[in-house]
């Protein structure tokens, strides 16, 4: 009997748990039916319940990085022939105290 697949703890990174071959829970159908929505979305999940790989694997879809879907529900779905600019603003590092540091800090990351 083969061992399971390793559990990804502490990965939010798609490619890392796709290539590393870690175990993969694929929600990728309801992913798509988010993307396929024209309207502004609101993540709200408790910590450390997967918001970065949500994000990540949205990324990763609009970058048009077939490669990581292949298998998933998603895949034959999506119309890999078309990419999209993604800007991603990560603000897990470090706290901000003031608006003049939240300025500072988009415009670093942009």
């Amino acid at each position: 009997m083969a061992s399971p697949a390793p559990l990804p703890i502490g990965i939010s990174n798609l490619a890392s748990i796709i290539q590393g071959g870690y175990l993969y829970v694929d929600k990728s159908e309801e992913i798509y039916r988010l993307a396929q929505r024209q309207s502004r979305w609101f993540l709200s999940r408790p910590r450390r319940f997967g918001k970065s790989l949500l994000v990540d694997t949205l990324k990763e879809l609009f970058e048009g990085n077939e490669e990581l879907f292949r298998g998933l529900a998603l895949h034959p779905q999506w119309d890999w022939s078309i990419t999209y600019p993604v800007i991603l603003l990560d603000f897990s590092s470090g706290v901000v105290q003031s608006r003049e540091q939240l300025t500072l800090r988009i415009e670093t990351l942009l």
